[in-house]
């Protein structure tokens, strides 16, 4: 099996290096001049392309002048990456590629990207999304190491992607570890990769407050705090709370946030993280009461509680669904009557019974799918 990899930079050279470093032959190009005693440089993207197999493309996405965070940006016009080069590098692959090569793009790029600019640029093959998870400084570990493979296509169907299976075999060869795999569409393998990004950004966001919170305060070590954080594996440091349905609720969590405003003003932080999620948590739940009018205006929810198997009204996510409900003109119903159009199952653990006539909203995606349930998010 011949390797090619075209873009040789920060990304692609130690990757390039490490699977020649299995044993690989590794055929590389980039528009810069580049050396390797590893892998095989080549002229042109024409020559890695008729001498390899599979075709990984690290080109770089890079961002504008100004917004790689090194200077404050929160106050500039928010810009999506650069894709020019990745572009020409795709049309100038699609004129020499052949259907039965695999072609992989690796470079990071936002949700919706490739099918709406990259893959209309490849007709002579499938184009395949597999961002990889790397760090700077460990790149070649990562690589042959990764937590996960991430591997997007067309259509998101992983027995009918041959290709795609193609290349999870180089993967299952080359990685020193059994990764679990990922399989999505186009967009779900860019969703994992970017949200995984920020997700560790938000990470430290949060762990830099509680630090700026111990400054001020006093009498208060971060770490002390940060520790005990870290350690809890029930509900931070889990599985818990990673299924998308219903926001939280509950006599804790919303007044914690609200009370954590003023602390972040009266302490003066100059910032207030807690405002964004409240935000956040409203115009997510306005969000969910327009996708539930759009399928009828006299609404039934299964439950005003804010958890499953109590009477608890506390800070429910229920209630605050059903006010935007209203605001939007929809009009609630007590019961199932002959007024009801659609039923919103607010726990994942409601049972439901409706007739055909009926929607049953489903924002936890786990009620048996039927041609009357909605499933949100999917």
């Amino acid at each position: 099996m011949l390797i090619g990899f075209i873009g040789l930079g920060k990304l692609g050279m130690p990757c390039a290096e490490a699977v020649a470093d299995k044993g690989y032959h590794v055929n590389g190009y980039d528009i810069a001049s580049k050396q390797s005693t590893k892998i095989d440089i080549k002229n042109s993207i024409q020559e890695v392309i008729e001498q390899s197999d599979i075709i990984l493309v690290a080109t770089p996405t890079p961002h504008e002048e100004g917004y790689d965070g090194r200077e404050p940006t929160s106050h500039k016009e928010p810009k999506d990456f650069n894709y020019d080069s990745v572009k020409e590098v795709l049309t100038e692959c699609n004129k020499h590629i052949k259907q039965e090569q695999v072609l992989a793009l690796i470079s990071t790029v936002l949700p919706g990207t490739i099918r709406r600019e990259l893959a209309p640029l490849v007709t002579n093959t499938k184009l395949i999304y597999n961002p990889y998870l790397i760090a700077m400084g460990s790149v070649s570990w990562d690589m042959l190491n990764p937590e996960m493979i991430i591997v997007g296509t067309m259509k998101g169907v992983q027995a009918t992607a041959t290709r795609a299976q193609s290349l999870l075999n180089f993967y299952t060869m080359v990685c020193n570890n059994k990764p679990r795999i990922e399989f999505g569409t186009w967009e779900e393998a860019e969703a994992i990769k970017i949200f995984y990004n920020t997700f560790i950004s938000n990470k430290l966001a949060l762990v830099n407050m509680i630090q700026d919170v111990a400054e001020r305060l006093g009498n208060m070590d971060v770490d002390v705090v940060t520790k005990a954080l870290a350690k809890s594996t029930q509900r931070i440091n889990s599985p818990a709370y990673m299924k998308a349905g219903m926001g939280d609720g509950g006599a804790c969590h919303p007044r914690d946030n609200i009370a954590l405003r003023w602390l972040a003003k009266d302490i003066g932080l100059g910032y207030d993280l807690f405002q964004s999620i409240m935000t956040a948590r409203e115009k997510q739940a306005e969000n969910m009461a327009k996708a539930i009018l759009k399928y009828g205006k006299n609404i039934y929810f299964t439950s005003d509680t804010y958890k499953p198997n109590t009477n608890l009204i506390d800070g429910s996510y229920s209630l605050l669904v059903q006010h935007y409900v209203k605001k939007h003109g929809g009009t609630l119903v007590n019961g199932f009557d002959t007024l009801v159009e659609v039923i919103v199952r607010v726990h994942d653990s409601d049972k439901i019974t409706a007739d055909n006539k009926t929607i049953i909203f489903d924002p936890w995606r786990t009620y048996p799918k039927a041609n009357n349930v909605v499933y949100y998010g999917k």
